[in-house]
């Protein structure tokens, strides 16, 4: 555990002196659609799941298999490529298929793409998103068919489970709370979709919002994924806001332990490149939601400082 200490220190000390930045600027007012889409692109988690890491694929050419209960599904390629991208979509084809999961040619999507939270977008950011993917290098890399069980193979499923479970509406300001927890709702429900992999579903894959973040023994890639409403037993209710931008920031954890799997993508691919302001308004929203007590693995010994479990 001292070992670990001293590498969260060394990690910190770094970011403060070692020319690191602790936080990417905020797009300045008069930012260009592409600049503002630069930043979204990471708050939105889309370089992780559209780019095959492993199979040293190129930043958001698709091809990335998530594995599932429903089978394996593959990211699509991203790029402006005008075959095997989105190279031809329009402004309202790009609209639609965030805020209504539905493709150019009227195929339903299925919710393994997070449309469901990416709906509560405002229109401008999903321009300034779009504007940001047309200006990258285009890949000609056609996409993987989704390799899914009977009956979910049948794309034509996704329609009754759209009606069922999806109403598309943009995410609407609590005029009870303050800009900074508005803020904070905003990059975790819709741009961040963080309750797409922190909370629990039902049998059929639809989020269960009774119990909204706390966390789920069945998540992508059959990862265990924490509980991060503010309980105090079993989620992160001894931690405090800034605990929770160090680990955005960092990738460890109050006790000194690292985040794995797919936390770590998270982290390295968008939240460490969100500016500070943003981080603070994630934490504080995560603060401020209603505590469930739900324990998803084995609690690890409180440390001072807070955290009593970990993302691995």
């Amino acid at each position: 555990m001292r070992r670990a200490r001293l590498v969260v220190a060394a990690a910190l000390t770094s970011l403060w002196f070692g020319g690191a930045s602790l936080g990417a600027a905020d797009p300045p007012d008069g930012a260009s659609p592409v600049e503002r889409g630069a930043y979204l692109v990471r708050a939105a988690g889309c370089v992780a799941c559209h780019t095959d890491k492993k199979a040293g694929g190129a930043p958001l050419a698709g091809g990335r298999a998530l594995k599932t209960p429903f089978g394996t599904f593959y990211t699509p390629n991203l790029t402006p490529d005008r075959e095997t991208g989105i190279g031809r979509w329009s402004d309202d084809d790009f609209i639609r298929a965030l805020s209504e999961g539905v493709s150019p040619d009227g195929a339903h999507y299925y919710p393994a793409f997070p449309y469901t939270s990416y709906s509560r977008m405002t229109r401008a950011d999903m321009l300034d998103l779009k504007a940001y993917l047309f200006a990258q290098t285009s890949i000609e890399r056609p996409n993987t068919p989704h390799d899914l069980i009977f009956p979910f193979s049948l794309r034509i499923t996704n329609w009754p489970w759209k009606i069922l479970f999806f109403t598309p509406a943009p995410l609407e300001p609590d005029p009870a709370q303050p800009p900074a927890i508005n803020r904070g709702a905003y990059l975790v429900n819709a741009l961040g979709h963080c309750g797409e992999c922190h909370t629990p579903r039902n049998l059929l894959g639809a989020v269960d919002n009774d119990d909204f973040l706390s966390g789920t023994t069945s998540g992508p890639e059959g990862e265990i994924v924490p509980n991060i409403t503010p309980d105090k037993a079993t989620g992160i209710g001894d931690w405090s806001v800034n605990d929770v931008v160090f680990l955005f920031r960092t990738g460890f954890l109050p006790d000194g332990n690292d985040v794995q799997g797919g936390m770590r993508e998270a982290i390295d691919d968008g939240l460490k490149h969100l500016s500070q302001t943003d981080l603070l308004a994630i934490a504080a929203y995560l603060k401020s939601v209603p505590p469930i007590e739900h324990q998803v693995r084995k609690a690890r010994p409180k440390a001072s400082g807070g955290g009593s479990f970990d993302f691995e």
